[in-house]
């Protein structure tokens, strides 16, 4: 039976998802377009519930994710096109979103393998360069992301649409930055922060795996404290006006040299 009313209390369920402590309450969240469903998908996403507006969905890639869905079990709930426009927050709403679960991971059984790579995020507050962050990691090769102390939530939709499914394909831990102290002291993993004080230049360090790349939240930077963590701070050079970079493309910076390093076959960026 399909559902026609925005009125419906399924329907309310689903968009009080937008709201952190209706995710948190519930362990789920909303994402919508046919890429994120389909990366859902093909990662093997906890999906509780595939909804399917028939009228809007305008391909057969789409049609076949919903063929899918059906064939692994996973509930489909048929809803009108106005019932979906309630729903959605894009312009242009393709008719396919999805509530899925969410995954999260335990700092203490975090064990790193030789040439792991993660980000470590403390007090970032917005949605949006986590979502880019989880993005770039996905594409730089990085495991996953720890998320400390009052971060914002990447399972927001607006992170969720920023990570472009990366979402589904990196690890997310949250923790308090003491307890990730303590993890490093246990573990001995190598963190690098950054600073614009610090005399080296990020592309000068030689990054050598396991590790973790620390950053701090947009405002703030990294604390005294934090930077003393660190077992090397790097800076990025700027010449311009501007006294600091955005937070994701900061990060981008750094993860990418790590990469490129990790790729040469001396080990060193050229």
């Amino acid at each position: 039976m399909q559902i026609a009313s925005p009125a419906n209390p399924r329907l309310k369920a689903i968009r009080a998802l937008r709201q952190r402590h209706a995710r948190e309450r519930s362990g789920c969240f909303f994402i919508e377009g046919i890429r994120l469903v389909a990366e859902a998908l093909q990662t093997g996403a906890s999906i509780e519930t595939l909804v399917v507006a028939p009228s809007l969905l305008r391909s057969d890639f789409a049609r076949s994710l919903v063929a899918e869905a059906q064939a692994a079990g996973i509930p489909v709930l048929e809803v009108s096109e106005a019932a979906f426009a309630s729903l959605s927050q894009k312009e242009g709403p393709q008719g396919l979103a999805a509530v899925v679960r969410q995954r999260w991971q335990h700092l203490e059984r975090l064990h790193l393998a030789p040439g792991d790579y993660w980000v470590a995020l403390h007090a970032a507050q917005d949605p949006g360069n986590i979502g880019t962050i989880l993005r770039t990691a996905d594409a730089a090769g990085a495991r996953g992301l720890i998320l400390l102390d009052q971060c914002a939530d990447p399972y927001d939709p607006s992170a969720a649409r920023a990570s472009m499914g990366a979402l589904f394909s990196q690890i997310l831990i949250r923790a308090s930055f003491a307890d990730f102290c303590r993890w490093k002291e246990r573990t001995g993993c190598f963190v690098v922060g950054t600073s614009g004080a610090a005399p080296t230049d990020y592309r000068s360090l030689r990054y050598s795996p396991p590790l973790v790349l620390l950053m701090g939240s947009e405002r703030e930077g990294l604390s005294p404290e934090q930077q003393a963590s660190c077992d090397a701070l790097v800076s990025i050079a700027m010449v311009g006006r501007s006294d600091s970079l955005n937070l994701a493309v900061a990060t981008a910076l750094v993860l990418y040299e790590i990469f490129y390093q990790l790729r040469s076959p001396r080990g060193f960026s050229s």
